[in-house]
């Protein structure tokens, strides 16, 4: 069984690489994009999408840090350590949790 799991994911990482490889490779053509001030890049297509795609991670990861830190201060004012899971269960005390309708 999972012999058969861990053919079933590489034949699906092999067709997730091979679906965008032939992306890239049918995108070769320059594309133009025109920034402010006049100023423009070219580049071949796959890499102007690309570029996009990586800014929108940058941009996603640096929105996300200021609440990284507010919780981190937060752990370290109180004292309280990271959470942490122990056989696949989170050990950490969730009073903040409650279920409503039941």
């Amino acid at each position: 069984m999972k012999q058969l799991a861990g053919l079933l994911k590489w034949v699906l990482k092999a067709a997730i690489f091979f679906t965008l490889f032939a992306f890239a490779l049918n995108n070769q053509q320059d594309a133009t994009v025109h920034f402010f001030f006049g100023t423009q890049w070219r580049a071949p297509q796959v890499l102007v999408v690309l570029a996009a795609f990586a800014a929108g991670l940058a941009i996603g990861a640096l929105g996300m840090v200021p609440r990284w830190w507010r919780q981190r201060v937060g752990q370290q004012r109180t004292g309280a350590a990271p959470p942490t899971e122990v056989a696949g269960q989170s050990t950490v005390n969730r009073p903040d949790v409650t279920l409503h309708g039941l």
